[in-house]
């Protein structure tokens, strides 16, 4: 029997569908036992956001200082054949429930353990990924493969309807633009996955430690995300490193240079974001070579190939 753990913090409901879809070929096999545990915050974070509260929250969140989860229902010393961290990203990094459990002494769940990472979210996770694969090394866990679900709609699309969704709650669909979030669609396909881990699982692949989600069309970077998200991380540094001289979240000498990072930001996504947008292609195009081994390297360890998908496909 194996027995697989899976780690999950999420706010909307979205991630816990994703979760759900993903593992149910697990759940459906009597040769694995599949044990579900969610990470949760001691003091709930609010759904829908309230505007100062959701920016109040990005220092802590680019920093990664985490916060203080509950207790688990699993033990820390409980031993588990695969690992599968399922997490949303905020400001470019994992959320601060996840990292409250890199943090906590949960954390030991991981060591000399194959982890899978599970991502859904509007469709800048590269950043986010980096710290938590740094964070895996750390604790001596062992990246086997990353799957990304992304929001429907074009960047400019989500730029829209995700905002609304977390200030309002309202996802539906409106003037035109899509449903927000990952598509029911393709949370609906996730089970692919769960088919293929079934089966290496059977197999004991899993030992060796190795990608076992590859062919799946696990992971696909659009390429011209990959500098906007890196100006984004190093501003969202610099400014949250400003922020918490003025306190920790909640403080109230916060607020002025929160309202000044938003006028920033806004100020930013009208001017810098375009300029790169259309220039990036033009150094794209010229540096051709260079942008396909980086984006190569972000998308591995499971990477884009869509080998496999006939086998797996529902």
């Amino acid at each position: 029997m194996k027995r697989v753990l899976v780690l999950y913090y999420s706010q909307t409901g979205q991630l816990t569908n994703v979760v759900n879809s993903f593992t149910k070929p697990l759940l459906e096999s009597s040769e694995v036992e599949v044990v579900y545990q969610k990470i949760e915050p001691e003091i709930p974070y609010p759904f829908p956001w309230n505007k100062l509260e959701f920016f109040d929250i990005f220092p802590e969140s680019v920093y990664m200082d985490g916060c203080e989860i509950r207790e688990f229902e699993v033990d820390e010393e409980e031993e588990f054949d695969l690992v599968i961290l399922a997490y949303t990203v905020w400001f470019l990094s994992p959320s601060i429930p996840i990292t409250g459990f890199l943090n906590s002494k949960y954390a030991k769940l991981l060591k000399n353990r194959p982890v899978i990472t599970l991502i859904a979210c509007r469709n800048m996770w590269i950043m986010a990924q980096e710290k938590v694969k740094k964070r895996l090394e750390k604790l001596g866990a062992t990246l086997i493969d990353n799957v990304v679900l992304v929001d429907q709609g074009s960047s400019m699309v989500t730029f829209i309807t995700t905002p609304r969704w977390m200030w309002t709650g309202k996802k539906g669909a409106f003037w035109g633009f899509p449903r927000a979030g990952v598509s029911q669609k393709e949370i609906a396909r996730a089970s692919r996955f769960g088919l293929a881990l079934r089966d290496a699982l059977s197999a004991d692949l899993e030992r060796e430690k190795k990608p076992l989600l590859v062919g799946l069309e696990a992971v696909k970077i659009e390429e011209k995300t990959i500098s906007v998200e890196k100006v984004g991380h190093r501003s969202f540094l610099i400014w949250g490193k400003l922020v918490k001289l003025f306190g920790k979240t909640g403080a109230v000498a916060r607020i002025p240079i929160l309202g000044l990072y938003f006028l920033f930001l806004l100020t930013a996504i009208c001017t810098i974001v375009p300029i790169l947008m259309l220039t990036k292609p033009i150094i794209r195009a010229i540096n051709r070579k260079n942008v396909i081994k980086e984006r190569t390297f972000f998308e591995m360890p499971s990477g884009r190939g869509d080998e496999r998908l006939r086998e797996y496909s529902e």
